[in-house]
């Protein structure tokens, strides 16, 4: 898990927004793979 929110922090949120979020916890965890290459 990359973001540690409950349900409800995202309620309010527009589908752009929660798409924004998502590609940031993609790149997010991207960036933590063993291999020891990070992406920002």
């Amino acid at each position: 898990m990359v973001f540690h929110w409950e349900p409800s922090a995202m309620d309010n949120m527009e589908l752009e927004e929660l798409m924004q979020w998502r590609e940031r916890a993609r790149k997010r965890h991207e960036g933590s793979k063993p291999n020891g290459k990070r992406t920002k």
